[in-house]
């Protein structure tokens, strides 16, 4: 009798529990914006794979807890190189399949890596964006090539310059392959980006000239009229992939004033960023900010307010996470890091947002810098900031239903508009919204757990669609 009487009071106690939310009028706030980012180089298996020749399983999985480290430190966005040096990174009719796969260039590691990690990262509710070396051949003049290398097949548009081999940007043959290659995958994968790093020529190496005999002007030419239809081209195929560059951190030596380089990329590199962001040929710029914000010499905030001056598109810096604790700047602390992650917030009228060089240093959690990130800057998630200058029409808003048990409360999801990419969902308790998740619209419902036991009051569920614009939120109280 004592153990029915038990029961029915377990079972009235957890119907009591259950909680019913229903429409309301409450406004939230916006949902926080910011891109949170990190590269993953393949070329000499910097990042990932973590070694040449592993099963297609272990490369599988060393991508699943590359993005579930992402995930848990709401970041929303994983910039994966897919062409280290005219290869490729994906399945390709145009290149042969990347060495640092396989440890075979031209072999097939027997999956699309592409196309596995951006249905991991959407499924977690992070872009990818695919980052291209336009111009570089090969990184390592020794290596085993095969016949479909632009090396062997071409090898009148390459030219040698000390270890390297470069494809020459004078080349009207070599430009048509790149913006080959890149539209490509615009076209055939879901990319949320396209991403370009500074190896437009390569860095001057014991003095010598690229052997190309054009002046320095001549090259600056040729790859500000590449940067600028590289914009067009994506735009017309795909308007919402973001275009991005990330260029050496410094446009030239003594600018702004003090600031000192070893070399200079306007003159030596072909490399005019700010007149790229300045016309609007893209829709962020991350200039490689890889110093310490002292001394003034390199000061990442001196340069970042500069560059954060020459456009009006976003410029999100390059901060050097992996030099935490490294030979390269030896006895760099963390907090180095996340006083730069502040600072990239703080400085100058632009969206925020900053990007890991590079994600080994958060997978590694090298001097404690993932656990001081999630206990502070990325204790909420946060959207990609949108693209006003392309569009600013909101999506439809969504459908959605919530209950809570106690523990945690269901909330189910139906999209309102096919142009839904994600969800961006927020709580309240009390009279304190936060940001809770950014998901996927392919999520059917997601859970909500109760925080230090308690329910949240209110659910606010907004969507989200490719060029970041929001919806009107539907918002459910209790």
């Amino acid at each position: 009798m004592l153990a029915r009487i038990a029961a029915f009071a377990c079972l009235l106690s957890s119907l009591c529990a259950a909680q019913t939310y229903r429409p309301s009028g409450e406004k939230p706030p916006m949902p926080a914006r910011e891109f949170r980012a990190a590269w993953a180089a393949v070329v000499h298996n910097i990042d990932w794979p973590s070694k040449k020749g592993l099963s297609s399983a272990s490369q599988q999985a060393e991508m699943r807890a590359i993005l579930d480290r992402m995930a848990s430190l709401n970041m929303n966005a994983l910039i994966l190189q897919v062409r280290p040096h005219s290869d490729a990174v994906y399945q390709s009719s145009k290149e042969p399949w990347s060495p640092y796969l396989t440890g075979t260039m031209g072999k097939s590691p027997g999956y699309d890596p592409l196309e596995y990690a951006i249905r991991q990262a959407h499924a977690r509710g992070i872009e990818v964006h695919a980052w291209f070396n336009p111009f570089r051949a090969l990184s390592n003049a020794s290596q085993q090539c095969c016949p479909s290398h632009v090396s062997q097949a071409s090898p009148h548009i390459t030219k040698r310059y000390g270890n390297l081999v470069w494809c020459d940007p004078a080349a009207t043959e070599t430009r048509a392959r790149a913006f080959g290659v890149i539209l490509d995958v615009v076209q055939r994968y879901d990319i949320d980006g396209v991403h370009l790093d500074d190896y437009f020529y390569p860095y001057p190496e014991g003095g010598r000239s690229f052997p190309d005999g054009r002046s320095p002007a001549v090259r600056r030419k040729i790859v500000d009229d590449f940067v600028q239809k590289l914009y067009s081209d994506v735009k017309r195929t795909k308007p919402w992939v973001r275009v991005g560059i990330s260029p050496f951190g410094i446009w030239r030596p003594g600018v702004p004033q003090g600031i000192e380089a070893g070399i200079d990329a306007y003159e030596q590199i072909g490399c005019d960023a700010r007149k790229w962001l300045a016309s609007g040929w893209v829709d962020y710029l991350a200039p490689q900010l890889y110093w310490r914000d002292q001394p003034r010499k390199q000061s990442f905030s001196a340069l970042l307010s500069w560059w954060r001056q020459q456009g009006n598109r976003p410029v999100w810096p390059g901060i050097a996470t992996t030099r935490i604790g490294s030979s390269e700047d030896p006895g760099r602390p963390a907090s180095e890091i996340t006083r730069q992650v502040g600072l990239s917030r703080s400085i100058g009228k632009n969206w925020a947002g900053h990007i890991h060089w590079s994600v080994k240093g958060l997978t590694q959690n090298r001097g404690g810098i993932s656990n001081m990130l999630a206990k502070d800057a990325y204790s909420q998630a946060a959207l990609v900031p949108p693209m006003p200058w392309l569009s600013n029409k909101a999506p439809g808003m969504p459908r959605a239903s919530a209950a809570g048990n106690g523990s945690a409360v269901r909330v189910d999801l139906q999209s309102g508009d096919r142009a839904t990419s994600r969800y961006a969902v927020q709580t309240r308790f009390g009279n304190q919204w936060r940001m809770a998740k950014v998901v996927s619209a392919g999520s059917k419902s997601i859970d909500l757990p109760a925080l230090g036991g308690r329910l949240p009051d209110a659910v606010a569920v907004s969507a989200v669609d490719r060029f970041g614009n929001l919806s009107a939120p539907v918002v459910l109280s209790r």
